[in-house]
């Protein structure tokens, strides 16, 4: 069974949706994730909802789609992965 990345996009942070998506699936193809997407209408935080999910990781199309604080907190349960600059955070 495949390790869960959790796709994650701030739609206020993007300018282009629907491309960011298309490049968070790539990636997580290439790291060898399944990849689960949150509920479009959900309030829950994202590292709430990643937690709930199972994440090994949350994969995010920039730096600038996650807080710092946010940050922190999905570190100490999963990986961060962002497609540009392609970086990578491992958990604490």
């Amino acid at each position: 069974m495949r390790p869960i990345a959790f796709g994650w996009i701030d739609y206020e942070v993007s300018t282009a949706p629907a491309w960011d998506a298309a490049q968070v699936c790539r990636l997580s193809r290439r790291l060898g994730y399944r990849l689960v997407w949150p509920d479009d209408r959900s309030l829950i935080p994202v590292v709430d909802q990643a937690r709930g999910a199972g994440a090994d990781a949350v994969i995010l199309p920039g730096p600038g789609h996650l807080g710092p604080l946010e940050l922190n907190r999905v570190m100490d349960f999963a990986d961060v992965e962002t497609v540009l600059p392609r970086l990578s955070f491992a958990r604490w």
